[in-house]
This record gives C-alpha cells, sequence and structure tokens, in this order.
C-alpha cells in the first residue's frame, strides 16, 4: 500500500520470521486466567517477576538515554527494543483492566481497588511510550521492515513475561519447549536476513543516466563529460 520495495530475501524474512512466530504460539503453554484484580496483583510482586520488570525498565532507560542518540536513527532494533519491552508490560496491565472491567460489568466492582487504577497508569504510559517509539521507528525505516520485527520481538517478550509471571513452563513436556526454541531461533534467524537486508539497501547507490541540451539540437551523455557524482540514499545528482 505504502509502494515500497521489498527485496527478495527481505521477503524470505518476513516469511521467516512469520513461520517461527506461529510456531511458538502453537507451543505456548495454556495460562492460567486469574479471577480478580487482586490474584493478578499478587502475581505481579513476586520476586521472579518484579526482577523482570526491573531489568526491563533499566534496559528501556539504556536505550532510550544512551544508544538512541548515537544509533536511533541507524539501527532498527533501538526504537522497536524499546516498543517491544514496554509492549510486554502492556499486556499484563492490559489483562488486570479488562478483569477488573469484566467483574465489575457482573456486578463485583473493582473501581475501588487501588491496583486497578495502578494497572491502568501503567498502561497508558507503555501505551503512549510505545505509539511514540513505533512512529519514530516508522517515519525512519521502510515499513516493510519495521512490522515484521516489531511483531517477533513484541511476541517473544510477552511469552517470555508471561512465563515468568503465571509460570506456565512448569507443567510443560520437553518437547513442547524445544519446539518453541525451535521456533524462537527460527524468529531470530528472519530477523537478521531482515535486518541484513536493510543494510544492504543503504549501502547500495541507485542507478541512473543524465543527458542534458549544449544546444538546440545537441546532446551529450554523462559518458562524454568529465563529472562529479554525488550519491545520497535520498537522491542522485550527477
Amino acid at each position: 500500500m505504502l509502494k515500497e520495495r521489498l527485496q527478495k530475501m527481505g521477503i524470505l524474512g518476513c516469511i521467516t520470521c512469520i513461520v517461527g512466530s506461529v510456531v511458538i504460539v502453537i507451543h505456548a503453554p495454556q495460562e492460567h486466567t486469574p479471577n480478580s484484580v487482586q490474584e493478578i496483583w499478587a502475581l505481579a510482586t513476586q520476586p521472579d517477576f518484579l526482577i523482570y520488570v526491573a531489568a526491563t525498565v533499566s534496559v528501556v532507560l539504556a536505550l532510550v538515554l544512551h544508544f538512541e542518540p548515537r544509533c536511533g536513527q541507524t539501527n532498527i532494533l533501538v526504537y522497536l527494543g524499546i516498543c517491544s519491552l514496554m509492549g510486554s508490560l502492556t499486556v499484563v496491565s492490559i489483562k488486570a483492566i479488562g478483569i477488573a472491567i469484566k467483574l465489575t460489568l457482573d456486578g463485583i466492582s473493582q473501581i475501588a481497588y487501588p491496583q486497578t487504577w495502578f494497572f491502568l497508569t501503567v498502561a497508558a504510559v507503555c501505551v503512549i511510550t510505545q505509539l511514540n517509539y513505533l512512529n519514530k521507528a516508522l517515519d525512519t525505516f521502510n515499513a516493510a521492515i519495521v512490522s515484521p520485527v516489531y511483531y517477533v520481538m513484541f511476541t517473544t517478550l510477552t511469552i517470555i513475561a508471561s512465563a515468568i509471571m503465571f509460570k506456565d513452563w512448569s507443567g510443560q513436556d520437553v518437547s513442547g519447549i524445544a519446539s518453541e526454541i525451535c521456533g524462537f531461533i527460527t524468529v531470530l534467524s528472519g530477523t537478521i536476513i531482515l535486518h541484513a537486508t536493510r543494510e544492504h539497501e543503504q549501502t547500495t547507490a541507485p542507478v541512473g543516466t543524465v543527458t542534458w541540451y549544449v544546444s538546440g539540437d545537441s546532446l551529450k551523455g554523462a559518458e562524454e563529460e568529465h563529472l562529479i557524482t554525488i550519491h545520497n540514499s535520498d537522491y542522485y545528482v550527477q
């Protein structure tokens, strides 16, 4: 729709990412559905999940304060890393809000609980941050590359956060875990192919020819003169 072109290796990378993500989702463990906001709050305050939250916030701050000014315009993983990490926290918060709304509609009001408003605040902050950096990524990089890479990173981190919080992997067999690892490797391979395709596009100069009029009926081509050629990712001038 945006009339952006993607090379054959880029298409292969997209397909690889999608296949790997499907494998991960198919073999993902069934997660437990909490029945109240307090139950989600108890799960969210587990030491393991608190460590994950602290690590996520630390990585996001490092990406925003250190890496974004230096390589945010050249490395797609900076912006999308921020979006995906915050997205994994958004899913947990939105799930708590959804349960609160469902219980409230059923006659069991959850509005008075401070946990409901805490999850609502966290969800708002995470969503605003995601939209901000996702728009930066789309403005800077090709949308055909941003979409699958963001999808893969967001899905993977969400599964990891859910596994830590709900302990769903504790009852999963070896074949299921192996299948998820294979799916993750497939996703990683597709991401590398897409990123390599982006770098190749940046280093490839566009091809063109220049002709101009010297007099009313005389033409000269670029091969007939000594010219200085300027290559840029946005234009081509001789």
